[in-house]
């Protein structure tokens, strides 16, 4: 078979000009990387509910929920709890109906408002805001969570590199340095403030 009669084999779609010594593999080969690009992310539809719990529950319900997830296998791809907000948990998830089969049985959980939550209306609360943090040493605290939660405490030593600074409870008996992240902290008193003006 000559190149001419292999060209003729190969009949073009109406109005397509066919081009010499072209062949339909090389047109095809393009086509198929985008089928399996398509097909490596397919998109999936997720719908944010907001669970309602218990006040100062959500901690809890959080874990049960996970929990509850992991043995079901259900399609959830985030449960998140925003930073200040009492009493409600967000689920991000395929559907309403794999939501409330997540919370289902759940201890503190209220269940699933009927609204679905847009979210532009949750974004604020969920990105992480790189700001320059204002502490400085002899700072006084108050630690906004983890196990000290609550707490006041001075600023002993502060470190830019790993945005952390080492604390000493101020209701301690016997003061500890203890290592937190800068954003677990927010400053309430300055030294400057304390001391009278000349």
């Amino acid at each position: 078979m000559t190149e001419n009669e292999h060209e003729k084999d190969q009949k073009a779609p109406e109005g397509v000009p066919t081009i010499a010594g072209a062949r339909k593999v090389e047109e095809e080969t393009p086509k198929a990387e985008e089928k399996e690009k398509k097909e490596e992310k397919p998109e999936v539809s997720t719908h944010i509910f907001a669970l309602r719990t218990t006040a100062n529950r959500e901690d809890q319900v959080m874990d049960f929920l996970v929990s509850n997830i992991k043995k079901k296998s259900l399609p959830v791809y985030s449960v998140i709890r925003p930073h200040g907000m009492r009493g409600y948990i967000f689920v991000e998830a395929l559907d309403r109906q794999t939501a409330e089969q997540a919370a289902f049985n759940v201890p503190y959980a209220r269940g699933i408002l009927p609204k679905e939550i847009q979210y532009s209306e949750i974004e604020h609360m969920l990105e992480q805001v790189k700001r320059e943090m204002n502490i400085k040493k002899n700072d006084i605290v108050e630690i906004i969570s983890g196990p000290f939660k609550r707490e006041q405490a001075k600023v002993t030593r502060i470190d830019k590199s790993k945005e952390e600074v080492v604390v000493e409870l101020l209701g301690a008996a016997v003061p500890i340095p203890i290592t937190v992240k800068m954003d677990a902290v927010k400053v309430i008193r300055r030294e400057s403030e304390d001391s009278p003006n000349p």
